[in-house]
């Protein structure tokens, strides 16, 4: 997608960005769920964490669960935990491997029958779906409010899944850039480790920027001025941003 217009990029307050969302988080749960309470999946990356962070200061940590969401083993659950600790935040462990393996074997059997392999895409995007229905049954039980983690960058190129991490009932880093988030998990006084740890979907063995093509430094900068001097990733990211635009409108429907 050409941008249209080119700016300057100005500078980033991360103390003002943060006070704006947590005061946004105020006011949408006294709007959408006086009372309630945000659960997110932690994952032990920036974004969980510094949307748990955003989400306790908000609401106080009394109302905030994490729900950590092994497939098997994770190596790095002790990040998911160490964020937990640090907050004071309720959570609870929901191990999906055995209903990942379940399921996914008889999706392979049943498309056998129909001479279809389960393609990469498929077993790349299983296991966030079944976490977001994972979320929200914790969710629905427990008084909650189901907090989408996806940054603007992310959503920008379509770097989610779709009713899997994408999915969510508010987004509090939908308008940060990833180094905005970065920024902002500062301010708040998370671990800095957490905050910059490099971004990994931890299914494929790559790290988002190899899947993607080009690194969040340049694909921000795209973002906010306009501006992006290499005209390979420019081309990736207006293709991305075309194609996966439709993850981010409602479902459509045929006016009658």
């Amino acid at each position: 997608m050409e941008k249209q217009t080119t700016c300057q990029q100005k500078p980033f307050n991360a103390k003002e960005a943060k006070d704006k969302i947590v005061n946004w988080i105020k006011d949408w749960f006294a709007q959408n769920g006086p009372g309630c309470n945000a659960v997110l999946g932690i994952s032990g990356g920036k974004d969980s964490s510094v949307v748990a962070a955003l989400c306790a200061e908000a609401l106080g940590k009394d109302h905030v669960i994490g729900v950590t969401m092994p497939n098997g083993e994770q190596k790095d659950i002790s990040d998911s935990m160490r964020l937990i600790h640090h907050l004071g935040i309720r959570y609870c462990n929901v191990n999906i491997g055995d209903t990942y393996n379940t399921l996914m074997a008889t999706v392979k059997e049943q498309l056998a029958t129909l001479d279809t392999e389960v393609s990469n895409q498929t077993i790349i995007n299983l296991p966030p779906r079944l976490r977001m229905a994972t979320v929200y049954a914790v969710s629905q039980s427990l008084n909650g409010r189901v907090a989408n983690t996806c940054n603007l960058s992310e959503d920008w190129v379509g770097y989610s899944t779709r009713y899997g991490d994408g999915a969510g009932d508010f987004a509090p880093l939908g308008g940060l850039t990833v180094q905005e988030v970065i920024a902002v998990g500062k301010e708040l006084g998370l671990p800095i480790d957490l905050v910059e740890k490099t971004p990994s979907d931890g299914l494929c063995g790559k790290t988002d920027e190899d899947n993607l093509g080009f690194t969040y430094a340049v694909l921000d900068r795209y973002i906010r001025t306009g501006v992006c001097d290499d005209p390979h990733a420019k081309a990736l990211i207006d293709d991305k941003h075309v194609k996966n635009l439709f993850k981010l409108q409602p479902i459509p429907h045929c006016e009658i």
